[in-house]
């Protein structure tokens, strides 16, 4: 079986999936085409892709109902294509939950770059860790899905994320500071608080009842853990640590929290070491 990353497009144009899918397969990448929204619905159920290439704009669904309808089925990453100019729609699709937006013409270097950075970004666990399990809860880290009782488990991209990188480091205290700079970026480094409301959010995802802190537990000034043995405890305040006391289940709502709780995705920050809008180089039409 190939180990290569499967990458689906989806634009009703066949010119430009031709054009993606040769530059991406010139790289190493294994490619898909959808030739719409609908189509691209399916090929994902079909094949379940490690990233999609959405165009914004399709006749049947436009790509940011169609990025809404994958993330209810599971976490994907999701790059949209977009028109030079159209800036409303990028910044919709990126405040929806758009790990990335490649601009149109682009050049096939910059595609692929941004593919690979994306995935960088969404992989927190190698091939051929399996499935993690405790309780009546499977956390499968090669199909990146959540299940509890059988049942499939709603994870916005965020939520997936953070428990991902737990469940591949199950059993160690995973630092605030690793944790923080694999979901979210550098940049983001030292907003602890931040961190807390989105590990509220996963406990309660795996059942914790409120003010509990489930598998998931807290070595405060220090990390999380993943318990699956079911034997580890909330750590004291470690030597050093000046914070204030961490509740296992935190109240405080963060803007992205927020945003998510009116039913809308987060905007998660540009993948690192992808080139920013203003120092692009826009290709020739």
């Amino acid at each position: 079986m190939s180990t290569q990353p499967l990458v689906l497009v989806a634009d009703d144009e066949p010119r430009i999936t031709k054009l993606v899918s040769i530059a991406l397969q010139a790289e190493g990448f294994r490619v898909v085409t959808a030739d719409g929204g609908e189509d691209a619905l399916r090929k994902a159920e079909e094949v379940r892709p490690d990233v999609v290439l959405l165009d914004l704009v399709m006749p049947d669904l436009d790509g940011i109902e169609v990025m809404q309808q994958l993330r209810d089925r599971r976490p994907v990453p999701v790059i949209l294509l977009t028109a030079k100019g159209a800036t409303a729609d990028k910044a919709k699709g990126l405040d929806l939950g758009a790990d990335d937006y490649v601009v149109k013409p682009f050049h096939p270097d910059e595609l692929s770059a941004r593919v690979r950075a994306v995935l960088r970004r969404s992989s927190g666990a190698t091939p051929g860790q399996g499935i993690v399990a405790f309780d009546d809860i499977e956390i499968d880290l090669e199909r990146r899905m959540v299940t509890k009782g059988g049942q499939l488990v709603q994870l916005s991209r965020t939520e997936w994320l953070l428990l991902q990188h737990l469940a591949a480091n199950a059993g160690k205290v995973v630092l605030h500071t690793e944790l923080l700079t694999k979901v979210w970026g550098p940049e983001y480094r030292d907003d602890l608080q931040y961190l807390r409301v989105w590990v509220s959010r996963v406990r309660r995802k795996l059942g914790a009842e409120p003010g509990e802190p489930g598998r998931i537990k807290t070595f405060q000034g220090i990390g999380y853990l993943l318990d699956i043995e079911g034997t580890a405890t909330d750590a004291p305040v470690g030597a050093g640590n000046s914070g204030a006391t961490e509740s296992p289940d935190q109240t405080a709502v963060e803007p992205e929290a927020r945003a998510e709780s009116d039913g809308h995705l987060e905007a998660a920050p540009l993948a690192e070491g992808v080139l920013r809008p203003e120092n692009r180089l826009v290709g020739q039409p």
